[in-house]
């Protein structure tokens, strides 16, 4: 499975994340009934605009984190039974019985390392005529970032848990929509788009939240804060990750 998540911490920190969702959601035509899987639906506030927009529809709210879960559980119980908990992995077969209308889905298929298999999951608990609407890191995303986290990483006493370490999988358009064809899915659109995020506060927080969870699960507990500080100290002030977002539009074969 996936590992697990500080739920609240990152819920403090998603502003962005949140911003770029509601436009992603946006691009995903809907009549309000339908049954709509959100793939990595992380505390529940892009699901949360999901859901309000299917009134008669129902929700599937899948995270590979416990915590992700709970966090959204919460924060989307006043729709009651039309929404659906998943702990599942998407790089695996999905526990998903009935086939859904659409599978949504925003800051997550970057963290999934079989991008194949993703599509090829994703693809199977898909309806005919069914849509996918995403959008993820995509090839040159946060790379002046990158290039700090992978030299802090390299330094002592860092390189003997991280070392080389690299979660993320940045893929481009071409390729995915090769894997997007090759996992059954049809009417393909992938293209980039590049934004920035200026953090003026608490720079170390956000960072360690949001990108080292990863790397923070290798090191011991006494050397999350210098990593994170190590990592900050090779931005320039202020912190500015430049953003690269990769996003998909594709639909299953109609019946």
């Amino acid at each position: 499975m996936p590992r697990d998540w500080d739920a609240r911490s990152y819920d403090r920190v998603a502003d962005p994340m949140t911003r770029w969702g509601q436009a992603v959601l946006d691009r995903l035509p809907l009549a309000g009934d339908e049954r709509v899987m959100d793939a990595g639906c992380g505390t529940g506030r892009v699901t949360e605009l999901l859901a309000e927009r299917l009134p008669r529809g129902r929700v599937v709210a899948l995270d590979g984190s416990p915590a992700m879960i709970e966090a959204a559980r919460g924060r989307l119980e006043r729709f009651g039974e039309r929404v659906e908990y998943v702990v599942a992995d998407l790089g695996r077969p999905l526990p998903v019985a009935e086939l859904v209308d659409a599978v949504f889905s925003t800051a997550t298929f970057h963290w999934v390392p079989d991008h194949d298999g993703l599509f090829q999951n994703l693809a199977a608990v898909t309806r005919p005529g069914g849509r996918l609407v995403a959008q993820c890191g995509g090839r040159g995303n946060v790379a002046g970032w990158v290039r700090a986290v992978q030299t802090a990483a390299a330094t002592e006493p860092f390189a003997a848990h991280v070392a080389g370490f690299t979660p993320w999988n940045f893929y481009g358009p071409e390729e995915t929509e090769e894997r997007l064809g090759a996992a059954g899915f049809e009417q393909i659109d992938c293209w980039l788009e590049e934004m920035a995020v200026v953090i003026p506060d608490d720079p170390m927080n956000y960072v360690s939240v949001v990108g080292l969870a990863a790397h923070n699960e290798r090191l011991p507990a006494e050397l999350h804060e210098p990593f994170s500080a190590a990592v900050v100290e090779a931005f320039e002030k202020p912190v500015e990750l430049r953003y690269v977002r990769l996003n998909i539009d594709a639909s299953r074969p109609g019946e």
